[in-house]
């Protein structure tokens, strides 16, 4: 009896754990997407789920019950005698049943990689894809708009509703670009340009990170995401192109030196930044991917829609911009 009871105690204490487990779900970013890419993502981490509980839950069931029932008691004296027979239909059912399951578990799967192709671009949205050029730093993240000619630091805006198409690439060591509610990590790796194409269906603020181990200050690999309406990126766009502070060539030295960094923002870029920190690698030069510094390049023309002396415009100077004209709600 003492037995029974104790077996029923843990049997309550695991549907308990379970129920407080999956109750922490709930805030699960994978699990709450606010894009399409997003969306199939969790769409596949259910349809996976499932199949699978459909047979580890019966499994496990029957292990706990073949244990428990035909458990050895005290002051048994039954001999050991199996008898072994074979039943074609029972073969048939408990073969048939996990081969249909891995089938179409298989099926699925490859049907949302082909969907989920990460350069491939988007067709949820009629409107034109906006560019973003992704280099990941130590310990930072350069967020480069080479169609307006501005660029940012640890902070990423976009428009609602519209394919971002991100290209992607590293000048330190190998990183992993996140945004959770809007879809799956991609690798940053340092000679090699990514493409990841993502779209916010929500005005919001979201979540980014680097999502793989790149040294002392890892944790600080964080940048904010603000998706808002098409009139309030624009006029983000026009205030970023009136702050002081450029990009340039050795102001991105600078920037690219191993270290932290809060919120930046620049008014010009030089031409072909993005294409000079892949193409660097392919010739050899370590650079700052080695932490031995940086390789030198010939400094391209700046879009500029500022001629003020060079600075970097703070979170702080921009605090006022980005509250002003920042409407959360549709």
């Amino acid at each position: 009896m003492k037995k029974r009871k104790l077996v029923r105690a843990l049997m309550l204490f695991m549907m308990v754990a379970i129920i407080v487990v999956l109750s922490g779900c709930s805030n699960a970013m994978v699990l709450d997407p606010k894009g399409p890419v997003a969306e199939h993502q969790r769409d596949l981490i259910y349809i996976s789920s499932i199949l699978c509980l459909v047979i580890l839950v019966p499994v496990l069931a029957l292990t706990a019950w073949i244990v428990w029932r035909y458990r050895d008691r005290k002051g048994n004296k039954a001999s050991y005698k199996p008898e072994w027979s074979h039943n074609t239909t029972m073969e048939i059912v408990w073969w048939a049943i996990p081969i249909v399951i891995i089938v179409t578990l298989a099926v699925i799967t490859v049907k949302y990689t082909y969907k989920l192709e990460p350069s491939k671009a988007l067709e949820t949205s009629t409107k034109k894809p906006i560019t973003v050029q992704v280099t990941s730093l130590d310990w930072k993240w350069l967020f480069v708009y080479p169609e307006q000619g501005i660029a940012t630091v640890n902070y990423l805006q976009i428009p609602e509703d519209t394919p971002i198409k991100f290209e992607l690439t590293s000048d330190a060591p190998m990183n992993s670009f996140w945004i959770p509610q809007l879809g799956g990590q991609i690798y940053t790796m340092s000679g090699m340009a990514m493409t990841l194409y993502l779209q916010a269906d929500e005005i919001g603020h979201y979540f980014g990170t680097g999502a793989n181990f790149s040294g002392e200050h890892f944790a600080d690999m964080t940048f904010d995401v603000n998706a808002t309406s098409q009139q309030d990126f624009d006029a983000f766009v026009e205030k970023t192109k009136k702050v002081p502070g450029k990009l340039t060539q050795e102001t991105y030295a600078e920037l690219a030196a191993p270290g932290k960094s809060g919120v930046r923002y620049y008014s010009s870029v030089p031409d072909g930044l993005f294409e000079q920190t892949v193409t660097k690698y392919m010739k050899g030069d370590m650079g700052h991917g080695g932490h031995s510094g940086h390789g030198t390049s010939d400094a391209g023309s700046v879009k500029s829609a500022a001629t003020e002396p060079k600075a970097t415009a703070d979170h702080s100077q921009m605090s006022q911009m980005d509250h002003s004209h920042m409407n959360m709600a549709k």
